[in-house]
């Protein structure tokens, strides 16, 4: 592809151009390292590393063409552009032949449910016999194959990459206020936007809540010109969306539980199982949903009701509903012997531990034990609330190392001490290696227990632990198995 062809994308980008040839692009390329001869090359101003020091890197590799964001005189085309991560995003679409018009694509939205209403979506779609792309935050799969993750929105070169080489009917993709922030998704074009909520999250990235709810919103300036708004109005967040929306001209169909919504929620039954009503329209249907909590009628429904303006029956989406198996570290359930439930989940702010502990309250459960801990570097201002729910929901607590990031570990460890003096209530103990708290609760866990770790979901170890286990999955099967051996040994 000619560079011409690359600029034509980039109107009201450009500040100044130096393009006396018009190369063949072979790729383009964000990291040097990568750069092959005939790509081009585009340097990234980032948090911790600035592309525009790798320049000369690219150019010793073959990179026949730059963009960047500062004055250089280069002896290949040089392109100074305002903001290079727009840039990035619009010239890997027309390098990729805008390849997000050959799909339906589903963009995901919100605080917490985008990673499980995706898979949910992605269930019901293929019950339905479609076939479906998905980009979030557990995996990354095409035509079958799964990727493992690098963000929960890709960067906007690999984003055309991956969707460039789907054969999927549907492409599912998480969208985060950070990709939005970034201009991870520029360049391509939404035919759903999805909108699941908005709690405190990411105040170390947003400075307030309303420049949080403010990121999310950028999704909508991606749909395509017959692209709809599917919006949660559980909270005044999805109602000001919904506002939003309708000045745009885009169209809207919400969830809730009042009569003005296309789906209204109603009659839900959380007493060992998770059941519901569905009105839409004049008819009513009944859910009966593999997955517990109230937070999962909310992501069902709002799956529901995409897979409804997609064009699937009601009865082929409560079929795939009554047969979904659960997302990888999403309330994710692990037997005990002694009949207790051990759940991981990636709840990592206040509502969702609160969807969490109260799932477990509505479906029985005879004692509930909290493990979780906080991210080094990141949001404090949501800690407190986070004990603070454990410590109401919960029958006792462990406060636990999560990924240190760089933070002493005797700096997290006081602040954990100080958390569980002020808002544990009493309920709350300190145990820093993760594994070790995790195995505690194992050797005490009795019948009817419920025993949640929170924080990590599917997310790998970054610190090292006591046990030989790199998850909270792996943990606990380790744990699964080391009292099955212990069983074996008793017998002989």
């Amino acid at each position: 592809m000619k560079l011409s062809k690359v600029l034509d994308a980039l109107d009201g980008c450009i500040k100044n151009a130096r393009n006396e040839k018009d190369p063949n692009l072979a790729g383009i390329q964000m990291d040097s390292r990568k750069v092959k001869p005939g790509d081009l090359f585009v340097a990234i101003t980032g948090f911790q590393i600035d592309g525009h020091k790798f320049i000369n890197e690219a150019l010793e590799k073959g990179a026949s063409a730059v963009i960047g964001e500062i004055e250089l005189n280069l002896a290949v085309p040089y392109v100074q552009v305002m903001d290079s991560r727009k840039a990035l995003g619009r010239a890997a679409s027309v390098f990729y032949n805008h390849p997000s018009r050959n799909h339906k694509v589903i963009g995901i939205t919100g605080t917490n449910g985008k990673t499980t209403v995706s898979y949910i979506l992605k269930h019901i779609l293929e019950h339905a016999g479609k076939s479906c792309s998905l980009l979030g935050t557990v995996s990354y799969i095409i035509n079958g194959k799964v990727y493992k993750p690098s963000n929960t929105t890709p960067d906007a070169l690999q984003i055309q990459e991956l969707i460039a080489k789907s054969k999927d009917e549907f492409v599912i993709l998480e969208v985060s206020s950070h990709a939005l922030k970034q201009h991870r998704i520029e360049g391509l074009e939404l035919d759903y936007g999805l909108f699941t909520n908005l709690s405190h999250d990411h105040l170390d990235y947003h400075p307030t809540i309303e420049d949080y709810f403010e990121a999310k919103t950028l999704m909508y300036n991606y749909m395509k010109p017959n692209g709809a708004g599917i919006v949660s109005r559980l909270s005044e967040w999805g109602d000001e969306l919904t506002s939003m929306l309708a000045v745009k001209e885009i169209p809207v169909y919400s969830i809730g539980y009042d009569e003005g919504n296309d789906l209204k929620i109603q009659d839900i039954t959380l007493n060992g199982q998770t059941k519901f009503d569905i009105k839409l329209g004049n008819a009513v249907y009944t859910v009966t949903f593999p997955s517990p909590g109230l937070h999962n009628v909310y992501n069902a429904a709002m799956a529901f009701l995409t897979a409804v303006k997609i064009g699937i029956r009601p009865e082929v989406i409560i079929d795939a509903l009554n047969s979904f198996p659960g997302v990888p570290g999403r309330f994710e359930m692990i037997s005990h012997p002694e009949g207790a439930t051990f759940i991981i989940d990636y709840a990592h702010t206040e509502d969702a531990i609160e969807y969490c502990l109260q799932a477990a309250k509505e479906h029985n459960a005879a004692k509930i034990k909290h493990i979780f801990g906080f991210r080094g570097d990141r949001d404090k201002s949501k800690r407190e609330p986070m004990v603070k729910a454990s410590a109401m929901l919960s029958d006792e607590f462990i406060l636990t190392f999560d990924d240190l990031n760089g933070v002493p570990p005797e700096v997290m460890l006081n602040e954990l001490q100080d958390l569980n003096d002020k808002f544990g209530s009493n309920k709350g103990q300190i145990i820093t290696d993760r594994t070790l708290a995790i195995q505690l609760a194992w050797e005490n866990a009795k019948n009817g227990e419920w025993i949640l770790i929170t924080g990590k979901g599917p997310e790998k170890y970054q610190s090292d632990y006591e046990l030989p286990a790199s998850s909270d999955k792996e943990t606990l099967l380790y744990l699964q198995k080391l009292k099955s051996k212990e069983k074996v040994i008793g017998f002989n």
